[in-house]
């Protein structure tokens, strides 16, 4: 199957506490309280795993840490799809909104520092 991604998706494991959700129409989900794992990161998104139902199309805050880099990435997530495992976990396709391009190489760094 051929890859569709603009960009390559990088193994990561990082955590990420989510304690609200909003939407556009300002409809905001307070008290969520969601336990992310994420599991691989692009210059586009990020994929994670929860036990939250979080609904399509909602937004969340992130402070994101790479482990080579001292640089936060302080982003907007969309959720874009979700697929319901049999373990109870959710797992989410999600992308980065107003990520700022001069991050582009702070990806492009952890790319080289995980490929050894």
């Amino acid at each position: 199957m051929q890859e569709k991604r603009r960009y390559k998706r990088l193994p990561i494991q990082l955590k990420l506490e989510v304690s609200e959700v909003f939407k556009q129409d300002n409809d905001v989900i307070h008290d969520l309280n969601a336990q992310i794992d994420v599991f691989d990161i692009s210059k586009a998104g990020i994929g994670f795993t929860t036990t939250t139902f979080i609904p399509n199309d909602y937004y969340f805050n992130a402070t994101i840490l790479l482990e080579n880099s001292d640089q936060k990435l302080l982003t907007v997530v969309k959720i874009l799809h979700r697929t319901e495992l049999e373990n109870g976990l959710y797992r989410y396709g999600c992308e980065f909104v107003g990520l700022a391009g001069i991050f582009d190489s702070v990806f492009t760094e952890y790319e080289k520092f995980i490929e050894g």
